[in-house]
């Protein structure tokens, strides 16, 4: 059986979440409704496969494209990808050799010519996606192992990052969980400055609304944290706590203390809200684009527990996808890390 809900299917498709075996934020109704506080045009989906008792839930946002009849499927910001009542590698090759058909014929059917989504590290998703073939190598993302004792933990860190921390403690930093308005304005206030200041892609990039509603829900726990010196707010962060996972979702720190590295600080004293929690993973994330850069390193001094991060980049209808290139003029050149192509300029 195969169904298709959309944001007006809240129940179901809480439902068919809450059931998963593995699910993260991403895959929330409420997460995936914020879509639409950044693109009125975007159309978020549920597609679900359900064989039996068991099934594959599958969140997109689908997007039209501009001057055609043809549209292309994507996902929300962060890691999404598809999620099953059963972990993903416990799943039968028959079972997903069904999903593929099924979900190309979904894709036939609603005129869709590729799709693109960031898949979660945590999660076996390429044992599904494999069996349609895309699934390309990003990078990888920057792991804290919350199951080590907190010893351990900092005995991983570069000596500059603990130096740093311990700078912080001598100096009476204090990490201040934050609710309501006020406190949204602070945190988009240091966000965009930080994204503006390291010359952020749009995808980096938030409106008001998105930042209003984000942690307005009982779906997950988002929570707003702030690093104070005396009564100063140097850096904030929103964070989400689902399952065993922490994500560092979206951070800033205001330009004149970045040289007292508040966010090293911060980084510490999540993994110990964290081990309250009883989380197992905090999840730093990788570099901008997934790229082994500036930011990747500094995440990087915290923890040598790097998981494999990919996409699925798929091409559902190869000749309009050539066309759509040709009538822009783009290439088909490997060196451009884009995708879908035809949406690069």
């Amino acid at each position: 059986m195969t169904k298709v809900l959309t944001i007006l299917d809240r129940l179901e498709w809480t439902k068919y979440i809450r059931g998963a075996a593995e699910y993260d934020f991403y895959h929330t109704w409420h997460y995936n409704n914020l879509e639409s506080c950044l693109e009125s045009k975007a159309r978020p989906l549920l597609f679900v496969y359900q064989q039996g008792d068991d099934y594959v839930a599958f969140p997109l946002i689908e997007r039209k494209i501009p001057g055609t009849e043809f549209f292309d499927l994507t996902c929300v910001y962060g890691f999404s990808g598809p999620v099953s009542n059963k972990k993903m590698e416990s799943l039968e090759g028959s079972f997903a050799d069904n999903f593929k058909d099924a979900f190309v014929a979904f894709l036939a059917d609603g005129n869709y010519i590729s799709v693109f989504i960031r898949m979660h590290p945590f999660y076996k998703q390429q044992k599904l996606l494999d069996k349609l073939g895309g699934v390309y190598s990003n990078g990888k993302t920057v792991v804290i192992d919350l199951f080590k004792s907190i010893d351990d933990q900092r005995n991983d860190y570069r000596q500059s990052t603990m130096d740093s921390i311990k700078h912080a403690w001598k100096k009476g930093f204090r990490v201040v969980e934050e609710k309501g308005k006020e406190a949204l304005a602070v945190f988009t206030d240091i966000y965009n400055e930080s994204m503006k200041r390291v010359g952020a892609t749009d995808s980096y990039l938030f409106n008001d609304q998105y930042f209003a509603n984000i942690c307005n829900t009982n779906e997950y726990d988002a929570r707003i944290l702030m690093v104070y010196d005396g009564v100063t707010v140097m850096s904030s962060t929103i964070i989400t706590f689902t399952n065993d996972i922490i994500q560092a979702h979206l951070v800033g720190t205001r330009a004149e203390y970045l040289h007292k590295s508040p966010t090293k600080f911060l980084v510490d004293e999540i993994t110990l809200i964290g081990r309250r929690e009883g989380m197992r993973y905090y999840n730093l994330g990788g570099g901008l684009g997934y790229k082994h850069d500036k930011l990747f390193e500094w995440k990087a001094a915290f923890s040598n527990l790097h998981f494999e991060f990919n996409t699925w980049r798929y091409i559902a209808n190869p000749i309009v996808y050539q066309n759509l290139l040709a009538q822009k003029g783009i290439k088909n050149d490997p060196e451009i890390d884009f995708f879908p192509l035809y949406r690069y300029a």
